[in-house]
């Protein structure tokens, strides 16, 4: 049987119509699966937080003043299905603004329910400066904890701009105003005014050591020159209490603080208006993989990484800056 033009072309035209809605429906069956997929997820979350528990609350990246996290940690101190809160911290720190809000949460939160800290990666400035605010410190041997104390950084590019023949020019109301700045070298007034904040600043975080920590001031002084330790090495020192990970730390909320030996630790995550399934990168990375691009998680989380580990902070910060972190 002969095939016309024709009929060829209306073929064509019904394959491309079949294929488009092969596309369409393989889509819909994604996203209804994932919505299916973080239904249940957020079911199973709400179904365990809604028995007695012990809350989980994740710091992670750096530290800023976070709100959705101040709040989570104030609605946390009124659950009363919150038995008890391990915080699981891998953190560099941040700005000391945003680790002073979220040390006196965690304070106030202590004062209604037993705090812990399980230490993972690194403990680090304002990071350990919130671990420091639990009853109880637990950290890997090879974790990284310390690095007490504060930083402020700004940029001299006057001879750059010399170099290519631009001056900047300022009229000020005092000669302090807005100093220092990049466009021109700092003055000695500038670095004193500068220094006498740091060391405000920094006598506060050492003070904050020594209370919690219950160490006389002349020991954290030694300790609080930026220097970071391993895990093992903060527990000599007596900036943690004890080796291990979160079974340890939850271990001694049971043996300790009494609390039920039957409860699970539940994760309790802070709710942001951004918040959905595809800002998480294992949910990406699934989606991806209905339609056979391959792609990892790691991958998938490249992009938040670069953000969280560049992420500019203003004002002084308590944050150790070493190689990739």
């Amino acid at each position: 049987m002969s095939i016309n033009a024709d009929d060829i072309i209306d073929r064509r035209r019904l394959r491309k119509k079949v294929s488009f809605w092969r596309i369409l429906t393989f889509i819909i069956l994604g996203i209804a699966l994932l919505a299916m997929i973080a239904f249940g997820a957020n079911k199973a979350g709400l179904s365990s937080a809604g028995k007695d528990h012990i809350a989980r609350v994740s710091i992670t990246g750096v530290i800023t003043n976070d709100k959705p996290m101040l709040d989570l940690l104030e609605k946390l101190k009124d659950d009363e299905k919150v038995k008890a809160v391990v915080l699981n911290i891998s953190s560099p720190g941040g700005s000391t603004v945003g680790g002073e809000a979220m040390y006196e949460a965690v304070r106030e939160l202590a004062e209604t329910k037993p705090v812990t800290t399980s230490v993972g990666t690194l403990a680090a400035s304002a990071g350990y400066m919130i671990a420091s605010a639990s009853d109880h410190i637990v950290a890997r041997r090879s974790s990284i904890v310390g690095s007490i104390g504060v930083l402020f950084q700004y940029a001299d590019a006057s001879e750059l701009l010399d170099k290519i023949g631009v001056k900047v020019k300022s009229v000020k109301s005092s000669p302090l105003k807005a100093e220092p700045n990049p466009f021109n070298p700092a003055s000695d007034e500038a670095v004193e005014m500068i220094d006498r904040v740091i060391r405000d600043s920094y006598q506060w975080f050492v003070d904050i050591v020594v209370e919690r920590r219950d160490m006389p001031e002349f020991k954290v002084l030694q300790l609080a020159d930026g220097s970071i330790f391993t895990g093992n090495q903060s527990l000599e020192n007596g900036l943690i209490d004890a080796v291990g990970g979160e079974k340890v730390a939850v271990a001694w909320l049971k043996k300790e603080k009494g609390i039920d030996e039957k409860l699970k630790v539940v994760e309790r995550k802070p709710k942001r208006p951004t918040d959905s399934i595809f800002d998480n990168p294992a949910a990406i990375a699934k989606f991806a993989r209905i339609f056979g691009i391959e792609i990892g998680n790691s991958d998938a989380k490249a992009l938040e990484d670069t953000l969280r580990e560049h992420l500019p902070l203003d004002g002084l910060v308590s944050i150790w800056q070493g190689s990739g972190n």
